[in-house]
């Protein structure tokens, strides 16, 4: 017997939900979303109280052998330096 693979698949568990409910699954999952800071979103980190964590970050001077892209602003080694414009270097990955 030849099995059609263009054919619709029949799933079960389609057409038991009706629209109604379907459209209150959505409009519940818009307003959670909504509801949401999207300037300062907030995370949970499974429960742990981090706000009074502060964390220390060195920032490195650049190097001899390092330079910085003027097209995607990345800091590159001199190894990946594709050439230099009247802007500045530009690294391979932005010349290509």
């Amino acid at each position: 017997m030849a099995t059609d693979y263009d054919a619709p698949r029949k799933n079960e568990d389609e057409g038991n939900e009706s629209i109604e409910a379907l459209k209150a699954a959505r409009s519940t999952q818009t307003t959670s979303i909504e509801s949401e800071d999207s300037d300062n979103p907030s995370f949970v980190l499974g429960g742990n109280d981090l706000s009074n964590v502060e964390l220390d970050v060195v920032v490195l001077p650049p190097q001899q052998d390092e330079f910085t892209c003027m097209s995607c602003f990345l800091v590159k080694h001199r190894s990946q330096l594709d050439h230099a414009e009247a802007v500045g270097p530009i690294c391979t990955d932005c010349a290509a």
